[in-house]
């Protein structure tokens, strides 16, 4: 390197040490004699900030330790042995499932898909004993079953009113995650009178819940803050981006079809015979409709009441006996509160024009 070349770099050094007028002097004498300084206060500072105090204590989660002891007896795992066929023959499946003990007869609640055409189903109680049962009756259009189990002076849940759930509201999921035996977890109450379609069937009245409902915990309860059951765990949403979105029936919409269930086996439902699609805004543009809400008939069953009263594809029903309908879900709920050999009377848009109608419902048997 050149004498010239050098002197640049020395120069070019010594400018970059003295950038900030004392920093030369700061790295080889220690900090300076006289700092800059400011006496100023920051423009938004309070010297006589303190954390503001608590008049109460802040409110502790729940302790579910009181709920746990006293529901988990009455909460069985199900084992069904299924005959699966393939290309090479037949063998036997076994599905991990739940189960609740409603009375002390030995009735149990579960899930229908947990028993559906089982060739044997085994009960396992918390204390260890296993006891073969007997399906009582099974409904694939609620996924509501009924077993049996020949014992008596059983522990067993009450079952509480679904109708008066708040959003929020802490609840309790317990069951038999993963076929490893009767575990419980806590979680709020995220959404009411939801429906969900599962493989082809919608099942209607469903309370969302953040409580883990994991493979096996079908058929066993929600519970909530009372230990009373409101709802029996059946589906949840399995996706990669889906964390927390759990449904259970509300007990509501069970208690009645189980209770069909052990008196005569299967389920009764009253039938209109239509088939029906939501009125949406979109729909309504789409097929010229004055009204943007209700059920929208698309097929009316032959020789079937709806066909008797008059009703036509085309037709809109915005009302059913006491009941507004908005949706399909509305008017589904309303026929299935509805009676077999009920007259009811139906409020529907034909046109530019509102009219009315009775309806004597049927009888439908469940698949």
């Amino acid at each position: 390197m050149s004498r010239k070349h050098i002197l640049a770099v020395v120069i070019v050094a010594v400018l970059t040490l003295t950038v900030g007028g004392w920093a030369l002097s700061t790295l080889f004498a220690g900090p300076p004699s006289n700092p800059p300084q400011s006496n100023k206060p920051a423009q938004h500072t309070d010297l006589n900030w303190t954390f503001p105090i608590e008049n109460e204590p802040a409110t502790p989660l729940p302790d579910f330790r009181p709920l746990v002891s006293e529901l988990m007896p009455s909460v069985v795992s199900v084992t069904s042995e299924m005959v699966v066929s393939t290309l090479f023959g037949e063998y036997a499946d076994h599905v991990a499932g739940s189960g609740i003990v409603i009375d002390d007869k030995g009735y149990i609640a579960t899930n229908n898909h947990v028993v559906e055409d089982a060739r044997s189903i085994y009960i396992e109680l918390t204390d260890g004993r296993i006891f073969p049962a007997d399906t009582v009756g099974t409904d694939s259009l609620s996924d509501l079953a009924v077993i049996r189990i020949d014992a008596t002076d059983l522990p067993y849940a009450y079952w509480g009113n679904s109708s008066s759930l708040s959003l929020g509201e802490w609840v309790l999921a317990i069951g038999n995650a993963l076929g490893e035996g009767i575990t419980a977890t806590e979680g709020i109450i995220s959404r009411l009178n939801v429906s969900v379609n599962v493989d082809g069937n919608t099942l209607y009245g469903l309370i969302q819940t953040t409580a883990a409902i994991n493979p096996g915990n079908s058929g066993g309860p929600l519970v909530n803050m009372s230990g009373e059951v409101i709802g029996i765990n059946s589906v949840k949403i399995v996706a990669s981006e889906v964390e927390g979105i759990g449904y259970a029936i509300s007990s509501d919409e069970a208690r009645p079809i189980i209770e069909d269930l052990i008196r005569y086996g299967h389920v009764t439902y009253p039938w209109l015979g239509v088939s029906v699609s939501s009125v949406t805004p979109l729909l309504a543009a789409s097929e010229n409709l004055s009204v943007d809400r209700g059920a929208l008939i698309v097929e009316i069953v032959a020789d079937s009441p709806a066909e008797d009263a008059g009703l036509r594809a085309g037709d809109v029903i915005i009302h059913f006996a006491d009941t507004e309908v908005s949706n399909l879900a509305d008017l589904v709920q309303a026929i299935r509160s509805s009676e077999v050999g009920e007259e009811v009377e139906i409020v529907f848009i034909r046109g530019q024009d509102t009219k009315t109608t009775s309806v004597q419902l049927t009888e439908r048997l469940t698949p």
